[in-house]
């Protein structure tokens, strides 16, 4: 493909709430054995993009661990590869990213130095499938500056949290507001690019001269009149997590049979970093309905609507239901779980209570597993 890509996966969202006190949004686990930007970085793949860059900013350690080898995307290659870049601190520069256009400002010298004629701009944070050729080739056709994919939603989703646009019988996009207090539109951005790199370069750098940061407000939303902006519109499945409801429900979508079998067994596929470990263990007594058990749990209670990640231990008597348990949780015996989220690595203590009554119940407990 002619473009290389662009994964911004920097940001925070006070929505996750302790969700996000020890990773990035994109390394949020997604469906038992994937994080939120394997989704990303498998589509850059799939659609045969050689070149990727990954920016990262808030606490990124996890998202680097998870992106330390680049061959599980088939990017281990001589030319082109996966490049991660964080905030440096130069002789004319010493701040941390301010806003989505300064963090690809302050790597421009990547996009200088490439020689792909387009760049392909996404978030890390959504779940989806595409082939960004696809777009690619209506921007072209469309003699389009930027062309934005965007997405119909419910009118009962929270569209106020997205960038939304209105656009002509051309699909050339007319109003684009970020977050509206009123909304006027259903339609939202899933916040993918497609815009020629050498007039990225230029936007950025007149963007950097003005002292403006946002590539939303600063980039596309002021220069909507100016420049040919199209929206190109998607009907397939699209979520972004950037809430606690929203990471809830995302991951509850894969217990429904019609989404793991998008995901999971058509073309093209997913991919993620595999972990060596030994399959699900199911002990006698262990029950369990319409769930995703990953590799290294160990199961001797209930489980129904739930989603255990890697290296789960459920002891005797556990009920857990409706809820998601992330990676390496320690489950006392006869514990009830019920609407949450279990946060990583925790120890929970034998006969131990927790329902989220009120929405979804976020469990961070700080035991020792291990005490003399």
């Amino acid at each position: 493909m002619r473009a290389l890509g662009i994964i911004l996966a920097g940001g925070n969202s006070k929505r996750m709430k302790e969700l996000s006190h020890k990773r990035a949004i994109s390394a949020m686990p997604i469906a038992g054995s994937y994080r939120s930007i394997d989704f990303t970085l498998s589509n850059m793949t799939n659609s045969h993009i050689q070149k990727v860059a990954v920016i990262t900013q808030y606490n990124s350690r996890s998202l680097h661990e998870h992106l330390n080898s680049s061959k599980w995307w088939d990017f281990g290659r001589k030319q082109g590869g996966l490049y991660t870049f964080t905030p440096t601190v130069t002789p004319d520069n010493s701040n941390w990213y301010r806003g989505t256009a300064e963090s690809i400002y302050q790597n421009i010298l990547f996009l200088k130095r490439s020689h792909e004629p387009y760049v392909v701009i996404a978030n890390g944070d959504c779940v989806y499938k595409m082939d960004y050729n696809k777009v690619l080739e209506y921007h072209i056709a469309k003699k389009a500056d930027i062309t934005v994919v965007v997405k119909d939603m419910p009118a009962d989703a929270e569209i106020e949290r997205y960038g939304t646009v209105k656009m002509n019988e051309d699909f050339r996009i007319e109003e684009f507001e970020e977050k509206p207090m009123v909304v006027k539109s259903t339609t939202v951005s899933c916040g993918i690019y497609v815009i020629r790199r050498r007039q990225l370069i230029e936007l950025l750098e007149k963007c950097a001269e003005e002292g403006r940061y946002d590539f939303v407000q600063d980039i596309l939303i002021r220069y909507k009149d100016v420049k040919r902006i199209y929206g190109y519109k998607i009907n397939s499945y699209w979520r972004n997590i950037a809430s606690v409801e929203d990471y809830y429900g995302t991951n509850m979508d894969f217990l429904k049979p019609d989404i793991r079998n998008y995901f999971f067994k058509q073309h093209p596929d997913v991919y993620s970093k595999v972990d060596d470990l030994p399959p699900a263990k199911y002990n006698p007594g262990a029950q369990v309905k319409n769930s995703l058990i990953s590799s290294g749990c160990i199961v001797n209670g209930t489980v129904e609507n739930s989603i255990l990640f890697k290296q789960v231990f459920v002891g005797n008597n556990c009920y857990i239901k409706n809820s998601i348990i992330l990676n390496d949780v320690y489950l006392g015996d006869n514990t009830h779980i019920e609407n949450c989220i279990v946060e990583s690595r925790d120890t929970i203590r034998a006969n131990s209570y927790h329902v989220g009554e009120n929405g979804i119940k976020v469990v961070v407990e700080k035991n020792e597993r291990y005490v003399l």
